[in-house]
């Protein structure tokens, strides 16, 4: 009888690479779920006696997915595949019974070695997966192959692994848990744009640093917002031993956005075969509202393809804001490049 397997992750190019990453010979039956509410519900279907299971995900996170697996004893084999590699997501997902993490992207060998070793798989021992696809027997999977995947959606779940290797770099550099959101992928005009800056912010006031970018048909510039509230709690994780002023608030800011700007970029870089080139940093400007900081400046008419990361560090009341704008000429060469990934 087929093994019940559950790939439980919002993200359909995830899903569609954990499923064409599981062993061809496996003798399993797939079903999908795109939140953690919906796994729970399958789990008790009888549809996820192995579960792969992504974090960051809407209505119920994988942390919550994991608590309530353990409070309502449901049987179901735990591997957490996530974009947040932070050690303390590791140890967490181990605490709360996960049997194991293997990071995004997915590698084909590194998680058939792991299943190997746990003795949920073995090599030769399972009808052809593969034959079974090929004639039409294994829907899911199928559907999975074939899935449309849009360049919101793929570029959403590209910077989500963007955002994981940034947060784990964050977390080490203060010793601190990195909350990590779902990224927001959204294409906005100049008057979309500055209401996303009011919402994000609210009445609080900001200090902010841009970067500007450029790879062979693609340019943008990628923004950090700090809140005010932050400066003398990060200043004094970054062990700044002077009184906090103007000017070491300026250090500060200038150290993490080298962090959280050139390492998103790098990975972003990496996951789809490019390389940035990268300006200076330049501080827009300290403790105003952040219409007044940033004015990203666009021809009239033209959209902004942007992606939003919120940092938050909640035990220290820290949050940052992440934007990456890519002009709209940018557009067709990201839709490119996204293709080849698919």
């Amino acid at each position: 009888m087929p093994l019940p397997v559950l790939i439980c992750d919002d993200s359909a190019l995830a899903r569609k690479a954990i499923a064409r990453s599981l062993p061809k010979d496996w003798d399993i039956s797939i079903s999908f779920a795109e939140n953690g509410k919906l796994g729970i519900e399958a789990i008790k279907d009888g549809k996820g006696d192995v579960l792969f299971l992504d974090l960051n995900m809407p209505v119920m996170d994988g942390y919550q997915v994991l608590e309530t697996i353990v409070k309502e004893d449901l049987p179901s084999l735990v591997i957490v595949i996530s974009g947040d590699i932070q050690p303390q997501a590791h140890k967490r997902v181990k605490a709360l019974g996960a049997l194991d993490f293997i990071k995004k992207p997915i590698e084909q060998n590194a998680l058939i070695a792991l299943l190997s070793s746990y003795g949920i798989y073995k090599a030769g021992e399972h009808q052809s997966l593969q034959r079974d696809v090929n004639k039409g027997k294994d829907n899911a999977v199928k559907k999975a192959a074939t899935e449309q995947i849009s360049l919101q959606e793929a570029l959403q779940e590209v910077s989500n692994i963007a955002m994981g290797r940034t947060g784990d770099l964050l977390a080490r550099l203060l010793d601190v848990f990195v909350d990590l959101p779902i990224p927001k992928v959204s294409t906005l005009n100049t008057s979309n744009f500055d209401m996303r800056l009011s919402k994000i912010t609210n009445d609080d006031n900001v200090s902010a640093v841009s970067q500007g970018f450029i790879s062979t048909g693609i340019q943008g510039e990628a923004f950090i917002i700090f809140y005010d509230t932050c400066f003398k709690t990060m200043a004094n994780l970054l062990n700044y031993q002077a009184p906090i002023d103007d000017h070491i608030e300026i250090e500060v800011m200038n150290d993490i956005s080298n962090i959280l700007i050139v390492s998103f970029l790098n990975a972003l870089a990496e996951q789809l075969d490019i390389n940035f080139s990268q300006g200076q940093p330049d501080v827009l400007g300290q403790h105003n509202h952040i219409t007044q900081l940033l004015n990203y400046k666009q021809k009239h008419g033209q959209n902004t393809l942007t992606i939003e990361v919120n940092y938050a560090i909640k035990t220290y009341n820290i949050k940052c804001d992440l934007l990456i704008l890519f002009t709209q000429d940018s557009i067709k060469t990201l839709n490119h490049k996204i293709g080849y990934l698919l």
